[in-house]
């Protein structure tokens, strides 16, 4: 079915199918949701804005992934020192935990914290796929589609992303002990 990105119908059906994983997909790039949602927003706008026809929901999706994932990779170009004091603040120590669960709570963090940073130190090209296929639930064709590659290459980055993880974490690990 065709999607006609100024028809109001339209609009509606790919804004209501796709503004959660648009959010999701964003998200996991800036890693801040006020943002996210801005930057969705804005990908909805240009969709409205450009007057374009689909031949259908997935290609009108795949265009606004491909534009969302674009918005938050500039988004992110601009503001490096914005977020990098984003990052320092929440990275500060927060008010004491007062739950026997504080401690559980508090590794898990720090867990997660690694593996942001791990994600982060991953070159664009695997960072951009491991979190498409990983935290946004993709599957291989539309991340081939988003990026605009093979779904063999999406398959290769994906596993040099995860080889590069282990390899990242478990040297973490070491430097524990």
């Amino acid at each position: 079915m065709e999607i006609k990105s100024t028809d109001r119908d339209d609009f509606r059906r790919v804004y209501d199918a796709n503004y959660g994983l648009l959010v999701q997909v964003v998200m996991h790039i800036v890693y801040n949701l006020e943002i996210a949602e801005d930057l969705t927003q804005e990908a909805f706008e240009r969709f409205y804005v450009k007057n374009m026809t689909f031949p259908s929901e997935d290609d009108a999706r795949y265009w606004l992934l491909h534009v969302a994932k674009n918005l938050a990779l500039n988004h992110i170009r601009r503001n490096k020192r914005e977020i990098e004091m984003v990052e320092k603040v929440k990275r500060m120590p927060s008010v004491a935990i007062d739950s026997r669960d504080g401690a559980k709570e508090a590794i898990e963090a720090e867990n997660r914290e690694e593996v942001r940073k791990a994600i982060a130190a991953l070159p664009e090209n695997l960072r951009l796929v491991i979190q498409l296929k990983e935290f946004s639930g993709l599957d291989y064709k539309s991340i081939s589609k988003v990026l605009g590659i093979s779904e063999t290459n999406v398959k290769v980055r994906v596993f040099r992303a995860r080889k590069k993880l282990e390899e990242a974490l478990s040297m973490e690990e070491r430097d524990v002990y």
